[in-house]
């Protein structure tokens, strides 16, 4: 019951209209086989659990989860970078973060390739999973930039010898490169980007937003969100990189 007495304790403070209803199931869209959209398919759900709420979170190809949530098919995505919610004005931003993701690049370690800037970039062919933002960005403008649907591909791609540089969270690739037991490709000294993560609602339900993005302050400032993603960090790595697909 303190759950539900929280939620409207909120709605009251923020103004949030009536309509939103406490006992109301949501359903999300997340891109697969991304290591970091494992981890917010862990811990989103709990922290709309801490609020009473259930939700349900569909894999999709990057721009499929871009599709469905920015036109209402779903309410919403799990997890993407600040520039989706410039891109897509029918989803509303989360204002605070609550994961992060490092834009690194992977070579084959006997082509003996370093990328230091974002501007080595130019002087390579690139491999990056289609519709992710972070690399999207990253490459915009590169005329040798090519695009593969998992992490899995993408590496196999650089390793034919085809490719000179990947691109991709590094923790997404550090877990595929040891579930596929590669040992000749290596990531970078430092990333080229880190970048927070935020959730998006569709703005059909944007009087979520403000209840949802208290419960992450909440979380973060006791401490709690921090041991949700260890844990599911750790749940991940436990896993080897192994996705639930829809």
């Amino acid at each position: 019951m303190y759950k539900l007495y929280y939620l409207l304790g909120f709605l009251l403070v923020f103004n949030v209209p009536a309509q939103t209803p406490v006992s109301a199931s949501y359903e999300f869209a997340s891109i697969e086989y991304l290591s970091e959209q494992e981890l917010g398919r862990i811990v989103l759900p709990q922290i709309y659990k801490n609020l009473g709420i259930d939700i349900n979170i569909i894999p999709f190809p990057a721009n499929r989860a871009q599709y469905v949530a920015s036109s209402g098919k779903k309410d919403g995505e799990i997890m993407r970078i600040w520039t989706y919610g410039d891109e897509n004005s029918t989803t509303i931003r989360v204002p605070t973060p609550y994961y992060y993701l490092e834009t690194m690049p992977f070579v084959l370690k006997q082509q003996q390739i370093t990328i230091r800037h974002i501007q080595d970039l130019k002087n390579y062919k690139l491999v990056k999973v289609r519709g992710v933002k972070h690399t999207n960005n990253i490459t915009a403008g590169l005329s040798q930039v090519y695009e593969v649907n998992s992490t899995e591909a993408m590496f196999k791609l650089l390793r034919s010898g085809k490719i000179d540089v990947a691109l991709t969270n590094t923790l997404d690739g550090n877990l595929v490169l040891k579930r596929l037991g590669y040992k000749d490709i290596i990531a970078m000294e430092k990333p080229l980007a880190v970048l927070p993560l935020y959730h998006y609602i569709y703005q059909k339900h944007q009087a979520l937003v403000p209840v949802i993005d208290q419960e992450i302050k909440r979380l973060k400032n006791n401490g709690d969100l921090q041991q949700l993603i260890e844990k599911a960090e750790k749940q991940i790595i436990q896993n080897n990189g192994l996705y639930v697909t829809p």
